[in-house]
């Protein structure tokens, strides 16, 4: 959702059209052309057009028709497509545009750099938050941990796990899940580009520069930073209060987890913008030579919210919340239920 370049406000008829290529590759709409990368498949295969990868559908029009002696723009629009997928524009539309264009497993595209990242992200998160934590209180005369002490402690661990951990393996994720390719086709899954985290990895420092992967690491550690301040304060002012109200030294497991979902649902709700921004850094491919669209976090969040209006700042907060929410419940319940165990058998 983040990824779609329609525009806030645009009639419902219009929207439906554009959405056709909602999640391919911006590069796609080859003179504006908004036809579905099957059908200038078909069109290239007509042309006498060489097969080419599937992970670049708009380059590979350009260059297939270059081959046949004819634009790439006459290669596209003379093959209308059948079959286009029409749905709401939410996280379940989505959903099932996804399902129906490139099968159900495509929802877990990137699923590589989601497991290889959150064990580390996870255990650098609390490990340092624990660790600013008692730094900073070691600095006041009594030794007490305030709520001040706890939020620069949430956006210190937020900053770390971001640089360390968290912006790489988003650039991997992104590139993973924005390339277009069927999961039911056996010949475009044979001609992807970005196959699993390791491979993406390689390929963009390979191709663009081991930089490449710190792309857009500015939003990601003030979302970071801004998630995990929020989170860790919200978490305990409201853990704190609970204890004081029911007269007890620690939650139940059903507790943490609905407090944890809370507090983790606060910070995409503020920070979605910094979101949207890295996810259209991480996603655009560096050429030498070519300037790059989205330049820097300033720049992006102008550009997009002129071309596309304000609100689109705010794409994709729903799947966000819904993934969020559930995932910090769980990890707070979690937390706080290995610690006690951990304490109890004086590993602590």
């Amino acid at each position: 959702m983040q990824l779609r370049k329609n525009k806030s406000g645009a009639s419902v008829q219009t929207v439906v059209v554009k959405m056709r290529d909602s999640l391919m590759e911006p590069a796609l709409r080859l003179k504006h052309s908004l036809q579905e990368p099957f059908g200038t498949a078909q069109s290239l295969k007509s042309a006498g057009a060489a097969a080419a990868p599937m992970h670049e559908p708009a380059l590979n029009v350009a260059r297939g028709a270059a081959a046949a002696g004819t634009t790439a723009t006459t290669a596209v629009v003379h093959n209308v497509p059948q079959g286009t997928v029409q749905a709401p524009l939410g996280p379940i539309g989505t959903a099932r545009r996804i399902v129906q264009r490139e099968g159900f497993l495509a929802l877990y595209k990137g699923l590589t750099a989601v497991y290889m990242g959150i064990i580390p992200k996870m255990a650098i998160r609390f490990v340092s938050f624990e660790q600013y934590r008692e730094w900073l209180a070691a600095y006041t005369n009594n030794g007490q941990i305030t709520t001040g002490i706890t939020f620069t402690a949430g956006l210190a661990s937020g900053l770390t796990e971001a640089v360390m951990v968290v912006t790489p393996s988003e650039v991997c994720k992104v590139r993973m899940m924005g390339q277009y390719h069927s999961m039911m086709d056996p010949a475009q899954m044979a001609h992807r580009k970005y196959r699993n985290v390791l491979q993406t990895g390689y390929t963009i420092a390979r191709e663009e520069g081991f930089g490449a992967l710190y792309k857009g690491v500015v939003p990601t550690m003030l979302r970071q930073g801004c998630n995990q301040a929020v989170n860790f304060t919200a978490y305990n002012i409201i853990k704190t209060k609970v204890m004081e109200y029911q007269g007890t030294s620690k939650l139940e497991h059903w507790q943490s987890l609905m407090i944890g979902g809370l507090s983790g649902g606060m910070g995409p709700l503020v920070n979605n913008p910094l979101d949207v921004v890295k996810t259209r850094l991480q996603k655009q491919v560096t050429v030498p030579g070519k300037e790059s669209k989205y330049k820097g976090l300033g720049q992006s969040i102008v550009l997009i919210a002129k071309e596309e209006g304000p609100l689109a700042l705010w794409k994709g907060i729903t799947p966000r919340l819904l993934r969020i929410m559930p995932g910090q419940a769980i990890t707070f319940m979690t937390y706080e239920a290995v610690t006690a165990q951990m304490n109890k058998y004086g590993l602590f």
